[in-house]
């Protein structure tokens, strides 16, 4: 028993280190007020203009999606609104290709599904304004922000297979780019059940023909629902972000926090759990020329992450419960400078060169079970300590304060071939000091065959560099490899694009080589049973489709459908699909339904038991009323049907982890 415990114990220091829908149909045409004049105007936007919406993340020019050299998902503020999410990483269960869910991580917080890859470590890069959210610890970026609220939001751009070419590591199956407002004054009340209230804000003003600010916050609180786990899943976070502006200088600050207790920790259900996790961002930029042929841009930020949590390891009938999780803090600092140059012959050159610090700084534990002495973790009642204690000089994590230096440089053309065909030929390389290296190349074809139809093919290349816990663990039970080298995946994209004033569709076939990813493989070491080594290398493919119906300026309709030709890696979904209706009431009324299916999901998890979850439905919406031209009120809906349902988890014993149930909310807008 005591041999057990110290592996399980040993196994939950080396987890600690392991890294309804779619949009409110494209075509949505009612006001959801952000600031008057935005929302009249709105309703004499048509299909075709909202079709036509300006996105810069995929190329670094500005495109549309239809002449995007990337398949991509765009989302506005009053698209996600609508939708009745109240958290970022929801949106992605919209996108095809793309799915968001609970897992067993530290707070159960949001886990990434991507084009049939489901593995915990990071292969989504997720960006606030341009600016990178995953760090080196974990590699994900919702571990240490789970949770950024849809108020503060203009809108999401996705990109939807590789983006390392642009923006490096963890840009390997997907970049998601937040964009959050800068230019509203409006004040938000929110009430729901589980005991939810919040608030939001959002100011900005200019002082002068050369100077502007602006500032937003938001809280949110809630008590949470019951489980039959015997546990709630309550939230409190805070978000703060400000900024000024002064010529062409640009400062920027944000700090967020959030609290996920009780619920899931490390595979534990329990009261006891504790997850509280913080981020404060700080950036300067200053644009050197801007003029009609070349702009020039030199940045710098510094961002420190932080996360305390503890969670369930194991429970005795006889002493108190064994809890064990992080106490880190890691820092990045970033400096680069950026390019635009149009030439003569209308070629387009985007470039970049960048240079960045990840540090982890702190690798404490935090646990009820500790021997000062010895300064292990041992469970025993002589020494418990009433209580979770935070441990910062843990010498079992001393190996992770580790520093990765990056070197970078980026360079993108777009060359005009004809008035029919565009051509994107790009590179990035990466340079991981005493890591490892690797070229990004991606090219792109994009030719409009008429005004309706447009056709793209494009191949990129892209990567994930280790995280620290693959490179330097040292515990009873897994060694790091310092010999490990980036996880990367080739992508192939055929994609056809229609469009018409009442219609739009898309059709994406993918081919994805995946290769060196990292596993767990037994070691002969005397000190461990496991390493890390680059082990696995495979190939999967499928199929996205989305279109989107604006039959009338007060009805539209968007589907979405997603189909993978080989089993998902570590089961995610293999098929799953959307369906998004918006009717216009009247000019102050609207009602928006969305359903939300995925198909089953049956698999053996590590332990031999056997997870089966039948196809399930959820449905949600919105309805809006807008009272006057300055206020609306708006009833949100996620899950209104409350349908108990569980997703998988490879690392929970049954494989099963309790998805979300109903969540109602009613908020009340006033722009000022």
């Amino acid at each position: 028993m005591q041999h057990r415990l110290l592996v399980q114990v040993s196994r939950s220091v080396k987890l600690l280190r392991c890294s309804a829908l779619f949009s409110i149909a494209v075509a949505s045409t009612i006001p959801l007020v952000a600031n008057a004049t935005d929302e009249q105007d709105l309703f004499s936007l048509s299909f075709e203009d909202l079709l036509n919406v300006q996105v810069d993340i995929a190329s670094k020019t500005s495109e549309t999606l239809s002449s995007v050299p990337s398949t991509m998902s765009v989302f506005s503020r009053k698209q996600i609104q609508a939708l009745g999410v109240d958290n970022a990483y929801e949106v992605m269960n919209f996108v095809p290709g793309m799915q968001s869910t609970r897992g067993d991580w530290v707070g159960a917080v949001p886990k990434d599904h991507a084009r049939g890859v489901y593995l915990d470590s990071g292969n989504v890069l997720v960006m606030i304004n341009g600016e990178r959210v995953n760090e080196s610890s974990f590699g994900k970026a919702s571990v240490y922000m789970p949770y950024i609220p849809i108020e503060v939001i203009e809108k999401i751009e996705f990109i939807r297979g590789p983006g390392s070419a642009l923006y490096g590591s963890n840009a390997f199956l997907g970049v998601m780019n937040i964009v959050t407002s800068k230019e509203r004054n409006t004040l938000q009340l929110v009430v729901g059940n589980n005991g939810r209230y919040g608030a939001t804000g959002q100011f900005n003003a200019s002082l002068s023909d050369d100077t502007s600010l602006f500032t937003s916050f938001s809280y949110d609180q809630k008590d949470g629902e019951s489980y039959p786990q015997g546990v709630k899943d309550p939230l409190e976070a805070l978000y703060l972000e400000a900024g000024v502006d002064y010529k062409k200088l640009q400062l920027r600050a944000r700090y967020n926090e959030t609290s996920l207790d009780e619920f899931l920790n490390l595979a534990g259900y329990s009261t006891q759990n504790q997850h509280t996790s913080d981020n404060t961002f700080v950036g300067i930029k200053y644009n050197w020329i801007n003029n009609d042929k070349l702009k020039l841009d030199s940045s710098y930020s510094y961002t420190k992450h932080n996360i305390s949590s503890a969670g369930l390891i194991a429970a005795f009938d006889d002493i108190p419960d064994f809890l064990l999780g992080p106490a880190w803090q890691t820092t990045d600092s970033k400096f680069e400078t950026e390019l635009s140059y149009q030439f003569e012959n209308q070629w387009q050159l985007a470039a970049g060169i960048e240079y960045a610090e990840a540090k982890q700084v702190e690798a404490g534990v935090r646990t009820n079970y500790y021997d000062v002495e010895s300064m292990l973790v041992i469970i025993d009642p002589a020494y418990y300590q009433q209580g979770i204690v935070t441990v910062m000089d843990f010498p079992e994590f001393a190996s992770l304060k580790y520093t990765f230096e990056t070197y970078s440089a980026y360079g993108q053309l777009k060359i005009p071939y004809s008035d029919s065909l565009t051509l994107f030929v790009g590179a990035r390389y990466d340079d991981v000091k005493d890591i490892d290296s690797k070229l990004s190349p991606r090219l792109a074809g994009v030719y409009v065959i008429n005004p309706e139809h447009t056709v793209k093919v494009q191949y990129g290349e892209s990567f994930r560099t280790p995280v620290t816990n693959e490179l330097f663990s040292n515990d009873d039970v897994t060694v790091g490899n310092p010999s490990l080298r980036s996880e990367s995946v080739k992508t192939t994209e055929l994609v056809w694009h229609y469009q018409t004033s009442e219609l739009q569709a898309n059709a994406v076939l993918f081919y994805n080589e995946l290769n060196d990813f990292i596993n767990i493989e037994p070691t002969q070491s005397n000190e461990a049973l496991f390493t890390f080594a680059n082990s696995f290398n495979t190939q999967n493919s499928g199929i996205e489709l989305d279109g989107t119906w604006q039959s009338s300026k007060e009805f539209s309709v968007t589907g979405t459908y997603t189909q993978y030709f080989e089993d998902p890696i570590n089961a995610s979904f293999k098929r799953f699909a959307s369906l998004v209706s918006s009717y216009n009431l009247s000019d102050s009324w609207q009602v928006s339904l969305n359903l939300l299916w995925r198909d089953k999901v049956e698999v053996s998890s590590v332990t031999g038991a056997h997870f089966k979850q039948s196809a399930y439905s959820l449905l949600g919406g919105s309805l809006k009323w807008q009272l006057n031209a300055n206020s609306q009120l708006m009833l949100k809906a996620e899950n209104l049907l409350g349908k108990k349902y569980n997703v998988f988890d490879p690392r929970m014993d049954n494989g099963a982890v309790a998805g979300t149930t109903e969540d109602l909310s009613l908020h009340y807008q006033f722009n000022f």
